[in-house]
């Protein structure tokens, strides 16, 4: 069964930064594409970033230029750094597979307000 453990959310103020982790367990990691998602309060869950087992990435226009993605293959932990934030970035933030397995986990709350 594959877990998912999210974490490195909370309080920051607009134009703040914060970098997201993500422990994988359960799967062949390195052979998938893995995203951040998130879900804003009212509205759907979202793909925001991407990146594929070969390292190639994708953004959503929302974050593109402020946010990165990234993966550590050997620690099966991928990353979502996050600059200048704003305000409507605010969401519970979920890793799960792209497209995403069926199981997700508890997610981390990212919160940015002054």
């Amino acid at each position: 069964q594959v877990q998912l453990v999210e974490s490195g959310g909370g309080l920051v103020q607009p134009g703040g930064s914060l970098r997201l982790s993500c422990a994988a367990s359960g799967s062949i990691f390195r052979f998938y594409a893995m995203g951040w998602y998130r879900q804003a309060p009212g509205k759907q869950r979202e793909l925001v970033a991407s990146i594929f087992s070969g390292g190639s990435t994708n953004y959503a226009d929302s974050v593109k230029g402020r946010f990165t993605i990234a993966r550590d293959n050997a620690k099966n932990t991928v990353y979502l750094q996050m600059n200048s934030l704003k305000p409507e970035d605010t969401a519970v933030y979920y890793c799960n597979h792209s497209p995403p397995f069926p199981s997700w986990g508890q997610g981390t709350q990212v919160t940015v307000s002054s």
